[in-house]
């Protein structure tokens, strides 16, 4: 069973908004949007924009042409794709696995499944129910391989059947080829060779008179694309897979069950100190659960039942994975100073909502380092949980060689990405301006070395100079006009050292005189 969420991230876009404010969000055109080499462009649209022009792949300012009062929110396909894993794990209950199908669908194994709510038909409308309750759009279809089914659920009637006795040709040859999810370059060619129907390309339906010439045009086919290794990228290897010749691997989605403690009390809690003894008690047993899985937190959950029925709720992120009791029960002693307790609290539950593979350390120098402040992890997560995760940022490496654009910085909680280090670069000072400053250059040759310079208003004299060190443009991210730069560590009469660098060389054709500035300090 294919299931295609056709309008996934306008539905969750409207679903985040509140009740009463939905029917206003609807009226209004709309349009999410990512940022792109070009400028804005539109993801997707809700009813509204799409009746203003609005069109998915459609650059902003075009649709604002047609529609000037077209609202512009950011999209978030990172939620999005978190959202369907979510789902592809919910709609287990009509299937024993289901594997995604990015970026807005989801297929489901129903093999067997279909007597257990009233037949096939009956499962559809049931599927149908159930996203309509949760406020999504869903396109079903059930067909015995995943490309028939993935084709009838884009491109076939609602709730189409496709039954193992039917010939697939037969039914799905007036289909456009892009049913067999490929490529767009790919359908491109195949519109240029006169392709637009998965029959003509199967050759039946008249598109050939013999065997002997349908065999001719699928040899040919073939050949045009021999060297594409990718499925989405060969339409005869699609071909085969959604007519079952070919066997079509899907990677399924196992939930994996997040490590999880709590404690239902005999006797309400209304005490912050006997709260403090819960805590610190589900806080061991997480750390024995989280050891027994060789994994450590990164993100905590505590949730506390009270009497009247409220729940209450609070997170803590930490920078590092960790499985230490004593720093997990101070962090969440800062989260539970509000806590209204009410009537009493009758159950708390901890668990870890995102955990990382954590090794077994020795606990004597993790606990020593703890002791006497001197863990770093430990220091971002207490200034984080003070101050709040925005107050806090920290530096990261980037892939880039330029030094303005070879570290950023981003929040502690984030996860950092790998970047592998290319470059042994050389001796580079540890202060850096925000932005290079111009400084004039009173003597120098055309390509020689720096005598003197003003800097703020000063000028210095320069008494040792080392260098240059060229450094030459991203080529792929900027234009051809982009210039060289040759650096020089330079050491005034005061014996204060600069980082300075003249852009551009003499008679390069790409400017005129070469700009001198200064861009780091040394210590």
């Amino acid at each position: 069973m294919a299931i295609w969420l056709a309008r996934l991230s306008v539905d969750r876009w409207r679903l985040a908004r509140a009740p009463e404010e939905r029917s206003a969000a609807d009226s209004a055109p709309t349009a999410l949007i990512t940022e792109t080499a070009h400028g804005p462009r539109i993801a997707a649209a809700n009813d509204a924009g799409m009746a203003a022009g609005a069109r998915s792949g459609m650059l902003l300012a075009d649709a604002r042409a047609l529609c000037p009062a077209l609202a512009a929110v950011p999209a978030d396909p990172a939620g999005d794709l978190a959202a369907l894993e979510k789902l592809a794990l919910w709609v287990q209950r009509w299937g024993p696995w289901s594997a995604l199908d990015p970026p807005d669908g989801v297929l489901v194994d129903v093999t067997g499944a279909a007597h257990l709510f009233g037949g096939e038909e009956s499962l559809l409308a049931d599927v149908a129910a159930a996203f309509a309750r949760r406020g999504l759009t869903a396109r079903t279809a059930l067909a015995s391989t995943a490309g028939a089914a993935w084709a009838l659920a884009h491109f076939g009637p609602a709730g189409a059947i496709l039954a193992p006795e039917d010939d697939p040709l037969r039914l799905l040859g007036d289909l456009p080829v892009a049913a067999l999810r490929l490529d767009d370059d790919v359908l491109t060619v195949l519109r240029r060779l006169g392709i637009k129907r998965l029959g003509e390309l199967a050759g039946v339906g008249g598109a050939y008179d013999d065997p002997q010439s349908e065999a001719a045009a699928r040899d040919a086919l073939r050949r045009r694309f021999r060297n594409r290794r990718s499925p989405a990228a060969n339409p005869l290897l699609r071909l085969d897979q959604l007519l079952g010749r070919v066997p079509e691997p899907l990677l399924p989605v196992i939930a994996q069950p997040m490590p999880m403690v709590q404690r239902r009390l005999m006797e309400p809690i209304r005490h912050r100190s006997l709260l403090d003894r819960v805590v610190s008690d589900l806080a061991a047993d997480m750390v024995r659960t989280l050891e027994a899985r060789a994994q450590g937190a990164r993100r905590l959950e505590l949730v506390l039942w009270r009497v009247d029925g409220e729940v209450l709720q609070r997170r803590i992120e930490l920078a590092a994975a960790t499985r230490e009791a004593g720093h997990i029960i101070r962090l969440f002693a800062a989260r539970l100073d509000d806590v209204e307790a009410g009537f009493g609290i009758e159950a708390v539950q901890m668990r870890a909502s995102w955990s990382e593979p954590l090794s077994l350390s020795q606990a004597d120098l993790d606990a020593a380092a703890e002791q006497h402040g001197t863990s770093l992890a430990a220091c971002i997560d207490r200034l984080s949980i003070r101050l709040g995760p925005r107050a806090v940022s920290r530096p990261v490496a980037r892939a880039s060689h330029i030094p303005e654009r070879a570290q950023g910085w981003q929040r502690p909680l984030d996860q950092v990405a790998p970047v592998q280090n290319l470059l042994a670069f050389h001796a580079r000072p540890l202060k850096l301006l925000d932005r290079p400053e111009p400084i004039a250059v009173l003597y120098a040759s055309p390509d020689g070395f720096p005598q003197r310079f003003r800097w703020r208003g000063q000028v210095r004299e320069v008494l040792r100079v080392e260098g240059p060190e060229r450094i030459a443009p991203e080529w792929w991210r900027e234009r051809s006009t982009a210039r060289l730069r040759d650096y020089y560590r330079i050491e005034d009469a005061a014996g204060r050292r600069y980082w300075i660098y003249r852009q551009g060389i003499a008679g390069d054709g790409r400017g005129g005189v070469p700009e001198w500035f200064l861009q780091g300090l040394f210590a």
